[in-house]
């Protein structure tokens, strides 16, 4: 087993090389980078006197001088070939340097580090409760498989499932956002501008409160998406296993009911919920930039979404090699729960 996780993780360096390589390389290729919008942002400083008929002093047709492009160019690191920006790139990788962000003009991971609270909390929040929700949700289905509950509470699960999560953020915030009839949650961000304030006069549970309010509506777009596919995943799974021979083999010792489906039958179908909690890792920190961007949510999610829109694609590879790790980790870690929850499994 030892041998098999060894080659995993060493299979990391390559599918991880891969990944970076292949967008780094889109980064150089697409237009209107860095050095476009710097241009545009001269043109405009100048009045965009100097836009036609400025080719004939040497410059490009931009009306900007080859040598302030150059100048550009070394400035965003643009100035060598994609393969080799790539190679530099690789090195200060290695010494734990992503940049600088062209539009924060900070380190990278400074700009990264700073939304990392935001996405974990809503991140947390939203997994926490989806599990604790979905699971036992599933197993009372299960029990009452084709009763009303069942039909009912499938009907409510699917259709919620039907409405992607920033669609339905989107919905609350009419409907029950500041302005509206209803008006019983914030038009959006993470928290009030004044909480920091609050907090420091003391005024704890204003600031706890405000905190939720900021929080519900979030939560509920964040969970409905994983909501019908851990609850029915969850009623499936023990329904087969209730099926099984070692369960029948139970009901027929004479073991209760109640003894049998949640330690005899729970056991075995949590296997494959257990396995998909490594694959959380990149979900959590990623968080989901359409909903952040509903919500005005400053998280890692708006800040990689806002990134790709400005063109600042040192944030975008910073942002990309930390979730490209965390899913090639969680993968690993997903094979370990397997292991755990199942004795049966031993990969060789």
């Amino acid at each position: 087993m030892a041998a098999y996780f060894a080659r995993r993780f060493l299979l990391m360096i390559p599918t991880f090389i891969g990944i970076t390589f292949v967008v780094f390389m889109i980064t150089r290729f697409v237009p209107g980078g860095p050095v476009e919008q710097a241009i545009l942002q001269l043109q405009q400083a100048s009045g965009g006197e100097a836009g036609g008929g400025a080719a004939g002093n040497g410059d490009d047709g931009s009306g900007v001088p080859p040598e302030v492009r150059e100048q550009l160019e070394r400035q965003f690191g643009f100035d060598k070939p994609a393969p080799v920006a790539y190679v530099h790139w690789m090195g200060d990788l290695l010494t734990g340097d992503l940049g600088q962000s062209y539009k924060y003009s900070q380190p990278v991971m400074d700009v990264i580090v700073s939304r990392f609270p935001v996405s974990i909390y809503f991140g947390l929040i939203g997994f926490t409760l989806a599990y604790l929700i979905c699971v036992p949700l599933g197993v009372y289905k299960a029990i009452l498989h084709s009763s009303g509950f069942d039909i009912a509470s499938s009907a409510i699960v699917f259709m919620g499932y039907s409405i992607p999560g920033w669609a339905l953020g989107t919905l609350l915030l009419v409907y029950f956002g500041g302005g509206s009839f209803w008006d019983v949650i914030p038009l959006g961000g993470f928290r009030s501008a004044n909480w920091d304030q609050m907090w420091e006069q003391g005024e704890i549970w204003w600031c706890v409160k405000d905190q939720l309010e900021h929080t519900i509506a979030p939560i509920i777009s964040y969970m409905v998406g994983s909501f019908a596919s851990l609850t029915i995943l969850m009623k499936n799974s023990l329904m087969e296993n209730m099926g099984q021979d070692y369960v029948r083999t139970a009901f027929a010792k004479g073991l209760p009911e109640r003894r049998v489906i949640f330690v005899h039958a729970l056991r075995n179908s949590l296997i494959p919920i257990c396995t998909g909690l490594g694959h959380a890792l990149g979900l959590i920190m990623a968080g989901s930039f359409l909903i952040e961007f509903a919500f005005n949510i400053d998280g890692i999610g708006y800040l990689g979404y806002t990134s790709i829109v400005g063109r600042d694609y040192a944030v975008v590879m910073g942002i990309l090699v930390i979730n490209t790790l965390l899913v090639l980790v969680g993968n690993i870690l997903s094979d370990v729960l397997y292991v755990v929850v199942d004795p049966r499994i031993r990969f060789s």
